[in-house]
């Protein structure tokens, strides 16, 4: 198992580690989302899926470059994440 799925739940592993297409998160306040989404996204890359191909959309630059830290520190500052695209 990949440290970085440590300290999660069955239901974020499972979000994390599904590779069979989009998915959606959705859940409550302080449910881990963010965690989710930054640890799927070094996840698909990890598993060699080139950054130019995820799709990942927040409402502010604050909580894209929160994301984009994020999945540098798990997949270290080489990830090639490139660009943050970000959409209201």
């Amino acid at each position: 198992m990949e440290d970085y799925l440590i300290g999660m739940n069955e239901p974020q592993k499972e979000a994390v580690t599904y590779l069979k297409g989009p998915l959606m998160i959705v859940a409550g306040a302080g449910s881990g989302k963010t965690k989710v989404l930054t640890t799927r996204i070094a996840h698909l890359m990890y598993k060699g899926v080139d950054a130019f191909n995820i799709l990942a959309l927040t409402f502010t630059n604050k909580a894209a470059a929160e994301m984009k830290e994020r999945i540098e520190k798990i997949l270290g500052n080489s990830s090639r994440i490139t660009g943050v695209a970000n959409r209201l």
